[in-house]
C-alpha cells in the first residue's frame, strides 16, 4: 500500500535499463546517474508515498537512462516495465501548445488575432471575452476563473462532457481580470485550446496529436481516454484511506490534463525543443515557446522560482540549473492519482521525465532536477553540486511602525490567512481554514523583509499599480534525498472587512458551519472516493466574507482575487437557489445541497431509492442505530453508491469494488448517484 516500506515484491521492477552514450572520444556508462535514479526511486517509494515511479533521460536523441521502480498492480502479476503508462496530467498543455504553435507555423492561427475569429460561438456574459487571444491561453493570461472541470474526473469513463459543454459553461462566465493583464494558471485557457485546434485543424484533438506528434516522434506508448487504452498497460493506482487497487483515472479535459504516456515517450517529445525534430514544430516556434511570457505588471520581481511561465511551459528559468548557467524549461502535471515532470535542457540537448503513481506533487520534479544535475555532472559539463541555498537568518533592526499597516486578512483561492504583525517586529501568520495549526512565525530583518528562524522563507508586502496589497512570499525547501526547490510568488492579497445589511448577515448565518453534498458528479466520478462533504464557514476574521468570497446579497458572494501564478487560480462564486422548498448551492457550476436536506436513510427488509428527474444524487445519514447493520444494493449498469464513515472517509464506492454485502458506519452517510430514473433496490 502506498507509503509502507516494504521491500521489493515480484510487482517490482528489476534493475534499469542499461544504456551508454558517446560523447567525444571516451563513453559515457551513466552508471553513476543510474544508480542515483534508482535510489531516488525506492526513496519516493518507501519513504514519500509513491507506489511506482518511473523515469529516463535522453542525451543528443538516445534515451541514456531508464527504469521504473514500485508496486504495479495488487496481485503482482503485471510487473512494471518502461512501456507501462501513467497519466500525465498538465504535461499535456505543452502537446496543446505544439499543437497551435504547428498551426501557427502553417500560417492557420495568428497568436494575437482574436480567438472569436477562429471559434464564433464562443462568447461570454463579459464582452472583455472578444480580447482574448490564443497566445493568452498559451500563457495563462485570458483572465478565465479557472476549471469549468465538472465530469472531467472519471474512473474508467472516457465521457467528453467537459470538454463538449466548456463554451457553454463559458457562456454563463465572467473574466476575473482584463484579458492579457497578468498570468495565473488556468485549465480551461488549454480546453479552449483544444477546441481551437479541432476548429482550425477540422479534426479531434486526439487524431490530431497522434497524426502531428506522437507518430512522427515515435511515441508508441502515448495515449488518450479516448483511444481506450487497455487498463492492463496503465500503472496500478491506489488511494492512502482506501483498501485495494482503483480503476485506471480518466481525465476529460484532454488537452488540459489527460493525455497518457510514459517517462521514455515523453523525452522522446522533449526533442522538439531541441532542435531536433523541425519536421514537428518549426525553430522559430520553439524558441517562442521559450520566451519569458510571464513579465507582466502583476508578477513578482525576478527570483529562483519554479513557475515563470513561458508559452505551455510552467518555467523557462527553473532553478537550480540557472546557477549553474543552464537554461531549463519545465513542465509539471498532477492528476487526482498521477504526478508527472518533464524538465528539458535545450542547449545541453538533454531531458528528464519522472512519473509516480500516487506521491506528492512536486517530488518527481526534484527528482527529474537531481538525475540530470548527475548526469551532467558524470558527463563533466558541470563540476560539482551547487550547495543548497537560503535567504539568510532575520537580522535585527527597528521595524518602522508604519510596517504595522500590513497585518489584517489576506486571501488566495484557498481561503483565508490572518497577520499579525507586533510593535517589536515579530509577526505570525495563521489559517482560517486550520484553526488548530500553530502559526508561523517571522522575524523583522534589518532590510525591510521579514524572515523565519532558518532563513528558508522571507515576505514582503508590495502594493501594486492596481492599488492591491500582496505578500509577497519567496521560499528555498528542501526534500532529503531529494534536493532544494525555489517558490516566489505573491500568496495572498489583502481583503477589506464590510459591514453587510441584517437581512443579508441573517441570511448568511443560517448556512454558517454547516456541511453541503455534492449531487450533479457522474456516477463514475473520482470525487465520490476523494472528496468528502464542503463545509462553509463564515469568516471570523473579516466580516462580510464567506472566506475569501465577498457575500453580495442574501443568496450570493463572488471571488474578486486578482493574483498572479498559482494563487489566484481557479476562482468560484457562490450562488444559493430554492427548487421545490429545498436551497441549493451552485459553487463554480457543481450544484450541492445543505446537510439540512440530507435526511436518514429508512433501513427496513427492502428499499428502494431512485434518481430524481433531476438527475440529482441522493445522500442519506446513517443513524446510530443502523451502524453496523449490513446492506446488499441491486442497481443498473449505469450507477454507484458509495459510503462514508462519520469522518467523512469513503469505505465503499461500488465502482471501485463489488461487495456482496456493505456493513453500515454509525454516523456515516450513504450515496446514490446514475442516470435519471436509476433504480436500486437495498436490502
Amino acid at each position: 500500500m502506498q507509503g509502507t516500506a516494504a521491500e521489493p515484491n515480484k510487482a517490482e521492477a528489476a534493475e534499469p535499463v542499461a544504456a551508454g552514450k558517446m560523447n567525444g572520444p571516451s563513453a559515457i556508462t551513466y552508471e553513476l546517474t543510474r544508480e542515483d535514479a534508482q535510489t531516488k526511486a525506492k526513496l519516493l517509494t518507501r519513504s514519500y508515498g509513491a507506489n511506482s515511479v518511473q523515469y529516463a533521460i535522453i542525451d543528443h536523441g538516445s534515451i541514456v537512462v531508464s527504469g521504473q521502480f514500485g508496486k504495479n498492480d495488487e496481485k503482482g502479476q503485471r510487473p512494471l516495465t518502461k512501456d507501462t503508462m501513467y497519466g500525465i496530467g498538465s504535461i499535456s498543455k505543452i502537446f496543446t501548445t505544439v499543437a497551435v504553435m504547428q498551426l501557427v507555423d502553417q500560417g492557420k492561427i495568428d497568436l494575437d488575432t482574436p480567438v472569436i475569429q477562429y471559434i464564433p460561438e464562443f462568447t461570454m456574459k463579459d464582452e472583455r471575452y472578444k480580447q482574448i487571444t490564443p497566445r493568452m491561453l498559451l500563457n495563462h493570461s485570458s483572465g478565465l476563473k479557472g476549471t469549468s472541470g465538472r465530469n472531467a474526473d472519471l474512473f474508467e469513463d472516457n465521457d467528453t462532457y467537459a470538454h463538449d459543454s466548456l463554451l457553454k459553461q463559458l457562456a454563463g462566465q465572467t473574466l476575473k481580470a482584463d484579458p492579457g493583464a497578468y498570468s495565473v494558471y488556468c485549465n480551461d485557457g488549454f480546453t479552449l485550446a483544444e477546441i481551437l485546434v479541432e476548429r482550425v485543424s477540422g479534426m479531434n484533438f486526439t487524431t490530431y496529436i497522434h497524426r502531428y506528434i506522437t507518430k512522427p516522434l515515435g511515441m508508441a506508448h502515448t495515449a488518450t481516454p479516448l483511444d481506450s487504452p487497455n487498463p492492463d498497460e496503465m500503472a496500478g493506482l491506489y488511494y492512502p484511506t482506501y483498501t485495494g487497487q482503483l480503476p485506471n483515472e480518466t481525465v476529460n479535459i484532454i488537452g488540459a490534463g489527460g493525455i497518457y504516456s510514459t517517462a521514455e515517450d515523453l523525452v522522446r517529445f522533449s526533442q522538439t525543443f531541441m532542435g531536433e525534430a523541425e519536421e514537428v514544430l518549426s525553430g522559430k516556434s520553439v524558441v517562442a515557446m521559450a520566451k519569458e511570457e510571464y513579465k507582466t505588471p502583476l508578477w513578482p520581481d525576478d527570483a529562483d522560482n519554479t513557475f515563470d511561465y513561458g508559452l505551455g511551459w510552467d518555467s523557462v528559468r527553473l532553478y537550480p540549473f540557472g546557477e549553474y548557467g543552464i537554461k531549463a524549461l519545465t513542465k509539471g502535471g498532477a492528476t487526482t492519482l498521477y504526478h508527472a515532470s518533464l524538465v528539458v535542457l535545450p542547449e545541453q540537448d538533454m531531458a528528464a521525465a519522472v512519473i509516480m503513481s500516487s506521491g506528492y506533487s512536486g517530488d518527481d520534479q526534484l527528482m527529474a532536477n537531481q538525475i540530470l544535475l548527475q548526469a551532467l555532472k558524470e558527463k563533466g559539463v558541470t563540476a560539482e553540486f551547487k550547495p543548497e541555498k537560503s535567504y539568510g537568518v532575520p537580522v535585527a533592526a527597528d521595524m518602522p511602525k508604519s510596517v504595522q499597516q500590513y497585518s489584517g486578512i489576506y486571501g488566495s483561492y484557498t481561503g483565508t490567512i490572518k497577520v499579525d504583525i507586533t510593535e517589536g517586529g515579530d509577526m505570525s501568520v495563521t489559517s482560517e481554514l486550520l484553526p488548530g495549526s500553530p502559526a508561523q512565525t517571522y522575524e523583522y530583518s534589518a532590510d525591510g523583509t521579514f524572515r523565519s528562524l532558518d532563513g528558508n522563507m522571507v515576505i514582503s508586502f508590495v502594493t501594486r499599480e492596481n492599488g492591491r496589497t500582496y505578500i509577497w512570499s519567496r521560499s528555498y525547501t528542501s526534500r532529503p534525498g531529494l534536493g532544494q526547490t525555489a517558490s516566489s510568488m505573491y500568496s495572498a492579497e489583502k481583503l477589506q472587512p464590510q459591514e453587510l445589511p441584517k437581512e443579508i448577515r441573517d441570511a448568511w448565518s443560517k448556512r454558517d458551519g454547516k456541511k453541503y453534498y455534492l449531487l450533479d458528479a457522474k456516477y463514475t466520478s473520482t470525487l465520490y472516493l476523494m472528496l468528502p462533504p464542503i463545509p462553509l464557514n463564515m469568516s471570523k476574521q473579516l466580516p462580510g466574507y464567506m472566506l475569501d468570497k465577498r457575500i453580495t446579497g442574501p443568496n450570493t458572494a463572488v471571488s474578486e482575487l486578482q493574483i498572479s501564478e498559482m494563487n489566484g487560480r481557479d476562482l468560484q462564486d457562490l450562488t444559493f437557489f430554492t427548487e421545490e422548498g429545498v436551497e441549493y448551492l451552485n459553487m463554480g457550476g457543481r450544484i450541492f445541497v445543505s446537510e439540512d436536506a440530507v435526511k436518514p436513510m429508512n433501513i427496513t427488509k427492502k428499499s428502494v431509492v431512485t434518481i430524481p428527474s433531476s438527475g440529482y444524487a441522493q445522500w442519506f445519514t446513517i443513524s446510530d442505530q443502523d451502524g453496523g447493520k449490513t446492506i446488499k444494493v441491486n442497481m443498473p449498469s449505469k450507477a454507484s453508491f458509495a459510503v462514508y464513515d462519520s469522518q467523512g472517509t469513503c469505505t465503499y464506492f461500488s465502482v471501485v469494488g463489488g461487495k456482496d454485502q456493505i456493513e453500515l458506519p454509525a454516523g456515516g452517510t450513504i450515496v446514490f448517484a446514475g442516470d435519471v430514473g436509476a433504480k436500486f433496490e437495498i436490502k
